[in-house]
């Protein structure tokens, strides 16, 4: 099969050509119909967070059908609609485990980096940490919701309650609590980079209240404000965003050190929080409520062979929404 490979940080995927992965047992094999391209793909590639192994197929935001079991394999039959997410499974037995916290085990193991993904033709999960899709909605709209919609989910929620919510950093995850938040009935402020008046126009036809760069500020405090970007210094500027009382929630897995701050502007209870990983129940809740086809999801699709040219775009801010690998 074909996989787009890293072989060592810092440096371009390979286009390799390797055998078909074999499920074990509990596992299945899944062929890829469409894998959004993640902002921690770029981390793992440009060696923010440390490789865990090489090569590596990254990915993992999959969409797929399941193809073979592995022995003893149940929950799942040939030909099911799956998605795979960040989370590829987890110990079952440390304190975060036992207490319903998946999300914090001691012991994970993650999609596209401890194990291969969803940048290639097919790829294998374990099947009771498959996401089984209810039917609507086309693969390459569904692939950001396995992770730019589900820890985007965990994060809003996180955020709750708010009336007026600030999304800072205004990419795949931000559009799809855009609409979320919407169908809740709370107003939202879109942030982008300084300048990007595409991005801008982009949250305003998604139904933001208002929009403009980070580098500006609405006329009313927020409830709430969730960072997207992974710019740390973004922390400080939130913080100044919302109200006593407000919250400032790190959603991204890695994120550039935060600067020193006046304690003023922590004061008055205001809240630092992060956002580590999803669980299975998250997925299972955003489904009930969203299905497959409840959000647009706003993408732009390349090749497999072309991975590399969908990193740099994102990188560069090259689209609006999310961009979505076809095999």
């Amino acid at each position: 099969m074909r996989a787009m490979r890293l072989h060592q940080v810092m440096t371009p995927l390979v286009l390799d050509d390797i055998p078909i992965p074999v499920p074990a047992e509990g596992e299945v094999l899944i062929r890829v119909s469409a894998c959004a391209v993640c902002r921690t793909d770029l981390h793992i590639i440009d060696g923010d967070l440390p490789p865990h192994r090489l090569p590596l197929v990254p990915g993992h935001e999959i969409v797929g059908v399941v193809a073979g079991l592995g022995p003893a394999t149940q929950g799942l039959a040939l030909g099911d609609r799956v998605g795979v997410t960040w989370l590829g499974g987890t110990c079952g037995v440390c304190r975060y485990c036992r207490a319903g916290r998946e999300n914090l085990c001691d012991f994970p193991v993650f999609t596209g980096y401890d194990r291969d993904g969803g940048y290639a033709e097919y790829c294998v999960a374990r099947a009771a940490y498959c996401v089984r899709l209810p039917l609507g909605g086309t693969d390459e709209h569904i692939a950001p919701l396995m992770c730019a919609g589900l820890i985007g989910f965990r994060s809003y929620r996180r955020a709750a309650p708010a009336k007026r919510l600030g999304l800072v950093g205004f990419g795949a995850a931000a559009h799809i609590i855009a609409q979320v938040a919407q169908a809740d009935g709370i107003d939202v402020y879109a942030f982008t980079r300084p300048g990007d008046v595409a991005g801008q126009e982009f949250a305003r036809r998604l139904g933001a209240v208002w929009s403009g760069g980070s580098d500006e500020r609405p006329a009313e405090l927020l409830d709430a404000a969730i960072i997207f970007a992974p710019d740390g210094g973004l922390v400080p500027l939130a913080l100044r965003l919302v109200r006593k009382g407000g919250s400032v929630i790190a959603a991204g897995i890695h994120m550039s050190d935060v600067p020193s701050f006046p304690y003023g502007d922590l004061w008055g209870e205001r809240e630092i929080a992060s956002i580590a990983n999803l669980t299975r129940a998250d997925a299972a809740d955003f489904f009930a409520r969203f299905g497959s086809s409840g959000l647009q999801t706003n993408v732009t699709t390349y090749p497999l062979e072309r991975a590399n040219e969908a990193l740099r775009d994102l990188r560069e801010g090259g689209f609006t929404g999310a961009a979505v690998l076809v095999p």
